[in-house]
């Protein structure tokens, strides 16, 4: 099977994205739904996806899981939750009550939006980290270098909790790349408990200015770092329309890791998905 393990669905007519204000991404700022995507993993050779969160609303995780109930792509949903809610037990109980439910398989949060760069350390988050991983889902980091430090000491907190580094911690790649953020994603990555997407990447480029070849000396770092088996490939749909088609980026970024042997390729395109997810019935 091969799984995107890193797309939305957002409307922006019915909800507000505040992320979205910007008018670089007026070219998104339109409704994206099951139907938009489902020719593009047709033609692009992907069976599934893991439907990510888009704003701090459970709402949306509701209808996120309404999707995933009616959609059989979609295997997986990383959610939303406020970790700092002392009712978010209940509150993770009820959601995975809901139809489409059981395929909640993590929460994440826009912590690179917080001003605090150790918002992960707080205690009422690390408390509600704890009643996340009590229940077996995963926590998706959605950090840059600034937080990585924070991610770092929080994936080592939690050694039996299972952590997934978005878009490779956005590395600065429209400038060539720091220091900062190749150490740092090294030191996350000695944590054998945290998994890291390759997605994202294009949109951290030039994005009129980018290729394969541009790509690969980031893609070949974290592969470094993470090893075969924690690569995870994510097409970052729609928001990569800034940069390219659905097919320009899946293509991209797989002669990426193919470059780097055939097993690497394979087993980001699906099975490392599964693991760091528990995703059922795949």
């Amino acid at each position: 099977m091969m799984i995107d393990a890193h797309q939305h669905f957002w409307d922006p007519a019915r909800a507000d994205y505040p992320w979205m204000n910007a008018p670089e991404l007026a070219p998104i700022r339109r409704a994206f739904a099951p139907a938009d995507l489902a020719p593009l993993l047709k033609a692009n050779g992907i069976d599934a996806s893991i439907l990510v969160q888009c704003r701090s609303s459970l709402e949306e995780t509701e209808e996120f899981l309404q999707i995933a109930h009616a959609t059989a792509s979609v295997i997986g949903v990383v959610g939303w939750a406020d970790l700092t809610d002392r009712a978010l037990g209940d509150t993770l109980d009820r959601l995975r009550a809901l139809p489409g439910g059981a395929k909640l398989v993590g929460i994440r949060h826009q912590v690179h939006d917080e001003a605090d760069p150790d918002w992960l350390l707080r205690e009422d988050v690390q408390r509600g980290l704890a009643v996340l991983f009590a229940r077996d889902l995963a926590y998706d980091f959605l950090v840059r270098s600034r937080e990585l430090p924070a991610a770092i000491a929080t994936a080592k907190a939690f050694p039996q909790a299972r952590f997934v580094l978005d878009h490779a911690a956005k590395p600065p790649i429209a400038v060539g790349g720091s220091t900062e953020w190749s150490k740092r994603v090294a030191a996350l990555a000695a944590c054998d408990n945290v998994w890291c997407k390759v997605s994202g990447l294009a949109t951290e480029a030039t994005w009129t200015d980018w290729d394969a070849e541009l790509l690969f000396p980031f893609v070949q770092h974290v592969a470094t770092c993470f090893g075969e088996d924690r690569l995870i490939f994510g097409s970052d749909w729609p928001v990569c329309r800034l940069a390219g088609s659905y097919g320009e980026i899946k293509s991209a970024l797989e002669a990426c890791l193919a470059k780097l042997g055939s097993s690497v390729r394979e087993k980001a395109f699906g099975v490392n998905a599964k693991a760091a997810y528990r995703l059922a019935g795949t």
